[in-house]
């Protein structure tokens, strides 16, 4: 039998996550931002990085660079180190995704970016940590507290950092003026793909 107290938490965890996303919307910097959307939507191709949950949601930032005919790909931060960083050159992005900002195994791929003449953006909730300090643009990630009673798993968290990389996906859509039918080609499959494809025709 499930217990009043674990709905009760369920319930609790959309109310702490909306206000999460009020909240932080309170931080949005309009430069760092405006400069962020300039980069990508200027780069010939797009890397994300991050650990644990951040690098889930970093595969998601790819793809939705990917659906934007943006070309990105995940870079995982052990392969990164192992040369999977050939994939970029000069005048792309690499976004690294770090709530602390000093995540030990994203340092040294920081140093590959800057030798190579990689542009980074990180999106961090330490502003003065090494991830930002080292960063063309650094996003402020806003996290009021986790969902579960520890405050210690990634939930909140990967929310706020997913809402960043929707909103630069927004941003990069109006700013690339890329179309409807653009993505019908490249997305014929499931509900989505007969509804725009059908718009098509």
């Amino acid at each position: 039998m499930v217990t009043n107290e674990a709905l009760a938490a369920a319930k609790a965890a959309y109310d702490i996550e909306a206000s999460c996303i009020t909240e932080m919307k309170a931080y949005f910097d309009d430069a760092a931002f405006a400069k962020a959307v300039e980069l990508l939507s200027a780069a010939p191709r797009i890397g994300t990085c991050g650990c644990g949950h951040s690098g889930i949601v970093c595969q998601h930032m790819a793809h939705l660079m990917c659906c934007i005919e943006r070309p990105a790909r995940f870079i995982s931060p052990a392969e990164a180190v192992h040369g999977a960083t050939g994939f970029l050159q000069a005048g792309d992005v690499m976004i690294f995704a770090s709530r602390g900002g000093k995540t030990k195994e994203l340092l040294p791929i920081v140093d590959i970016c800057k030798a190579k003449g990689v542009s980074i953006i990180t999106v961090t909730e330490n502003m003065e940590s090494p991830l930002a300090q080292a960063a063309d643009v650094v996003l402020k990630q806003y996290v009021n507290r986790e969902t579960d009673k520890w405050n210690a798993q990634g939930t909140t968290s990967t929310t706020a950092l997913c809402m960043i990389f929707h909103a630069l996906q927004a941003a990069v859509i109006e700013q690339t003026g890329y179309q409807a039918e653009q993505f019908a080609l490249i997305h014929p499959g499931g509900a989505v793909g007969e509804r725009l494809n059908h718009k098509a025709l």
